[in-house]
């Protein structure tokens, strides 16, 4: 049956599933003919019919637009766009590429899918096209679930894969399950158990797993194909529409757990590379429009991602595509907050200037359908931009890199780092002193998706990314790491080496846990995860970059110690009025007192590796008292003296599981006037009334 075509409309963008048909629309300035093609199956090779636009029935300014009589929702389609092939000037149009729909809300990946197909300019692609589906996204019963808005003072993150979360056959997920949102489901037990309060997904925004270098596999899906469409990959359900409904099966268990949902999502670039990248969506629509261009030249793209592209995300027709998602994925799919990859990418203009009041992040910031959802930007770009501590908008929050790197260098035993130490256990005032808002603006963390995992930080002192077909060129060579003598983990039998890695490991995470500030924890560091050294797991798709459910077993101490560490920072008041105060006013009001290893006198020569600090909440008469042995001897630090108080030890990095750490009601009372730190070593006391 052939169907038939009328005006449409030019609004709403992508396809939208009525009840006598489909309506499509898309922006092209530039385009001198669109034309619809319709699959009768994803991994169809020909189109079953060919809709041609109207230029005058079809268009209204610069909107291509068609209703499709008769269509039914999940109806596979693709967009031919013709216009100028004049790469000097920005325009890369190739009307034998079958074009993804930006808003489409589902994509499908043909068995045949070639990348390689849509690079060749004039190579048809019908025979291997990526199809976006007419999605009618049924009503889902949330069951009375409501965002959760919890207080970032209140939060603490856990940065995860969905894939790579469940994979592992020892998950005790059912393999048709492993690696999904339905995997995830499985597990939540486990993260409720751990005491974490959010999840950060790495990108589940439809991606190309072609797109990584050496014939390998993208795994972690910074390469957007579109914006909208959950990545199929990751569902269970192979139905049209699955994908969304298991997304939000996920996301409504997490709420019914308490546990929020934070997307890295990535507006910086797309999949489609510079030059010499494929023509799958944006390029063959509006390039440049939609990407900032060398000024000199515009055949080339300019790159502050680090990807090959930059999407030119303050043109008005991105801005809005970018608020439209964001919206999406809140209203629709009921997240709670989004990660923003290389944010400061979105400050720039589509010359590549930096915009000192960006439209894009303001309207973001200032979006009455966004209020409430958690925002954060990693303030940095490939371009040498840093915003850290300076990140524009009242609500945006930031991964702090210079936590990661100053309480990496102190706690390895660098010289010169006790400024910058102090700075990151106190909220890092250097940078947000004035900003007289909470500490929880800085999102602290030690290790992230990308880098070494906390078991590798401690173990190696070189990467390891032969793995990845590039000669160990690709990854940081700054790391921070340190191996304690013997590189990696095979063969290692020396006990005195083992001790000390596990005791880094727990310095680590007192150190986050215990800072001002809002902690993120990276997937797996609780049980010894580890890439064997590779720094750079963006195309390892395997058991090297997946939770290893044998570790749970063997690292259950460490897993026991971040449990405990979290119901502390949680339940103990001291710690609970520290994170709810502004960072000023912290600060100011004289309860907090630094010291060394002798009382008030705080050691910040060059070659100092320690410091102490305690902590006085006068209306609750309470102390806390957290020192730190980064040194490789051992140090005697004298403790304050308490009135009609009792000093009772409830964390020891140095001492074995489970003496290491206890709660509160257990801690033993500590009669000393000093106390022995071992080295690489932190304790925690605290004092209440007897």
């Amino acid at each position: 049956m052939v169907l038939s075509a009328l005006p449409g409309q030019s609004y709403p963008l992508g396809s939208r599933v009525e009840s006598t048909g489909v309506n499509f629309s898309l922006y092209s300035k530039s385009a001198t003919a669109v034309t619809l093609l319709l699959f009768d199956a994803i991994d169809s090779e020909t189109p079953y019919q060919r809709i041609e636009f109207d230029p005058i029935r079809n268009k209204t300014d610069n909107y291509w637009h068609v209703f499709v009589k008769g269509l039914k929702a999940g109806a596979l389609y693709g967009f031919q766009v013709q216009g100028p092939f004049q790469p000097e000037r920005g325009m890369r149009f190739d009307a034998s590429k079958v074009l993804v729909d930006p808003y489409a809300k589902e994509l499908r990946l043909p068995s045949n899918y070639s990348r390689d197909a849509y690079r060749e300019y004039g190579k048809n692609t019908e025979s291997c096209a990526v199809k976006s589906v007419a999605l009618e996204l049924r009503p889902f019963n949330w069951e009375g679930t409501k965002p959760i808005h919890r207080s970032l003072a209140d939060t603490v993150i856990y940065e995860m894969h969905v894939g790579g979360f469940t994979k592992d056959e020892q998950s005790g997920v059912s393999a048709e399950k492993r690696g999904t949102y339905a995997g995830v489901i499985e597990k939540i037990p486990y993260l409720k158990s751990l005491g974490i309060t959010a999840v950060e997904l790495l990108p589940v925004a439809h991606f190309d797993p072609a797109d990584a270098a050496s014939g390998k596999q993208n795994y972690w899906g910074y390469c957007p194909i579109n914006f909208f469409s959950p990545h199929t990959a990751y569902s269970s359900n192979s139905h049209l529409g699955g994908p969304s409904t298991e997304f939000r099966e996920m996301v409504l268990a997490l709420h019914k757990a308490k546990i929020e949902v934070i997307l890295d999502v990535v507006f910086n670039h797309t999949t489609e590379g510079n030059e010499f990248g494929p023509t799958l969506s944006l390029k063959g629509l509006q390039n440049d429009a939609y990407y900032i261009l060398e000024r000199s030249d515009q055949q080339y793209y300019s790159n502050y991602s680090g990807c090959g592209n930059t999407c030119n995300t303050n043109n008005s027709i991105m801005r809005r595509m970018i608020r439209d998602a964001l919206k999406y994925w809140v209203t629709e799919m009921h997240v709670d907050g989004f990660r923003f990859d290389l944010a400061s990418v979105l400050s720039r203009n589509s010359l590549g200037e930096v915009l000192s009041d960006p439209p894009l992040l303001w309207s973001i910031d200032s979006e009455p359908v966004l209020a409430g959802t958690k925002i954060i930007a990693e303030a940095w770009d490939a371009g040498g931009l840093y915003q850290v501590g300076k990140f524009v908008g009242d609500r945006w929050n930031e991964w702090n890199g210079l936590f990661r790197d100053d309480v990496r260098a102190f706690l390895r035993g660098d010289n010169g780092r006790v400024h910058g130490f102090i700075n990151r256990l106190l909220g890092s005032p250097d940078l947000y002193y004035d900003d007289h808002r909470t500490p929880q603006r800085s999102i602290n963390f030690i290790t992230a998706h990308d880098g070494f995992t906390l078991n590798d930080l401690v173990s190696y002192n070189s990467k390891n990314n032969l793995a990845n077909g590039e000669d160990n060129r690709d990854g940081d060579n700054h790391n921070l790491s340190y191996n304690f003598g013997y590189e990696g983990e095979d063969g290692l039998t020396d006990p005195v080496i083992l001790q000390l890695r596990q005791r880094q490991m727990k310095n680590f995470f007192t150190i986050l846990l215990l800072s001002l500030g809002t902690p993120m924890i990276s997937m797996g560091d609780e049980v010894g995860r580890t890439q064997r050294g590779n720094n750079n797991g963006y195309c390892q798709d395997n058991a090297l970059s997946w939770f290893d459910w044998k570790r749970a077993e063997q690292y259950q101490d460490l897993a026991r110690f971040v449990r405990k560490l979290i119901e502390l920072r949680f339940k103990d008041p001291a710690l609970e009025h520290r994170i709810h105060d502004t960072l000023s006013h912290i600060l100011d009001d004289g309860r907090i007192q630094k010291h060394g290893v002798h009382v008030d006198q705080p050691d910040y020569a060059d070659d100092s590796h320690s410091i102490a600090l305690s902590y006085a909440l006068p209306y609750r008469n309470e102390h806390l008292y957290l020192a730190v042995n980064a040194y490789w001897q051992p140090l005697t630090f004298e403790l304050p003296t308490i009135d009609r108080q009792q000093w009772r030890l409830v964390l020891n990095t140095a001492a074995p599981s489970p003496d290491d750490i206890c709660d509160m009601g257990e801690a033993k009372p500590y009669h000393q006037a000093s106390i022995l730190l071992e080295p690489h070593s932190i304790v925690v006391l605290v004092a209440r009334d007897c």
